[in-house]
């Protein structure tokens, strides 16, 4: 179809105010080189979504709309509250298609082009919402494998004490069967360079801890305003992610509490098994030397599951004294 063509060129997209498996196209908002998403409204319910429209190659390929159809079902099965609900997914016309709700707001790409590095707080906010969600997701066994600022949507949040609402979206519906079904080959993966796991990038298969790594690379950026890894070419940037030490945090930022840069050099340790086991005990770490920091929920399951695979549970990190830490 001529029409299927135009939504992956450079041109202005033909689809605006056209009509497609029940949605009435308004805007383009974002796109990639598989995917196209757009505002959206829902004709039959009468609200606005979030429609990403795949490449029209992906339908044609059967192994491919085969798990595309079970990895859809199984995210759209995830009820959290920091993961954009799906609420459809289909083929039309030979399409594609997802919709999900549609968050108004900014992402973490736009929000640290404006604002540049984070307060420390303010960061760990961000990430405990994103680490909650990709745990979430790590249980029902779906993998992210692209978790980079740009796929982090932060919205308003409800109060002073909660000033943002992060959401976490464009989860693994494609990225897993791209590698599956012939559209990624041998040497090739499917992730952004800044935020790629060195499993990734060597083609070893990978789980939850691949997404620590990438969750740790989008905090280091927030903090530091660069990522952990900068290089002049591709090939050198992914050489970095497999075999340099990053850059300790606290050299772009003084500021930082001491304990800091141990938090970041294991969540970005080369193996997986030198990782931390899930996002949440990787952020509960780092907000470990946050002052003021009181314990919360996430703390305590994570002290507790502590205690149950290494025995006493050690005090937590946020009862440290600050002087004991800079001693």
């Amino acid at each position: 179809m001529a029409r299927d063509a135009s939504l992956f060129s450079g041109r202005p997209s033909e689809l605006i105010g056209q009509q497609i498996a029940g949605y009435r196209i308004e805007d383009e908002i974002g796109r990639g080189g598989m995917a196209v998403v757009y505002r959206a409204h829902d004709l039959r319910l009468d609200r606005t979504v979030a429609l990403k429209l795949l490449a029209p190659e992906l339908a044609r390929n059967d192994t491919f709309r085969k798990r595309f159809t079970h990895e859809s079902r199984v995210a759209a099965a995830i009820d959290h509250p920091h993961i954009v609900p799906v609420f459809e997914a289909g083929e039309t016309d030979g399409v594609l298609y997802i919709a999900m709700r549609y968050v108004s707001g900014s992402d973490l790409r736009h929000l640290l082009d404006r604002e540049g590095p984070l307060a420390l707080p303010t960061a760990v906010r961000i990430a405990t919402q994103v680490a909650s969600a990709l745990d979430a997701a790590h249980e029902h066994g779906l993998v992210h494998r692209d978790v980079k600022p740009g796929n982090i949507l932060v919205a308003r949040g409800t109060d002073s004490d909660h000033p943002e609402h992060v959401y976490l979206t464009d989860f693994g519906l494609t990225k897993k069967s791209l590698s599956l079904t012939g559209f990624t080959t041998v040497g090739q993966f499917v992730g952004t360079l800044d935020y790629v796991a060195p499993e990734q990038i060597s083609g070893r298969p990978v789980d939850g801890r691949c997404d620590v790594y990438g969750l740790a690379c989008v905090v280091y950026e927030s903090l530091a305003g660069r990522p952990p890894f900068r290089r002049d070419d591709d090939m050198a940037l992914l050489w970095a992610h497999q075999y340099d030490l990053p850059p300790a945090v606290s050299e772009a930022r003084g500021d930082l509490p001491g304990h800091v840069d141990g938090v970041f050099a294991k969540a970005l340790a080369k193996s997986p098994d030198d990782r931390y086991e899930s996002c949440l005990a990787f952020v509960t770490e780092l907000r470990g030397g946050v002052a003021g920091h009181a314990p919360t929920e996430v703390d305590r399951r994570v002290a507790v599951a502590r205690g149950r695979d290494e025995g006493p549970p050690a005090p937590p990190r946020w009862a440290e004294p600050v002087f004991r830490r800079l001693g």
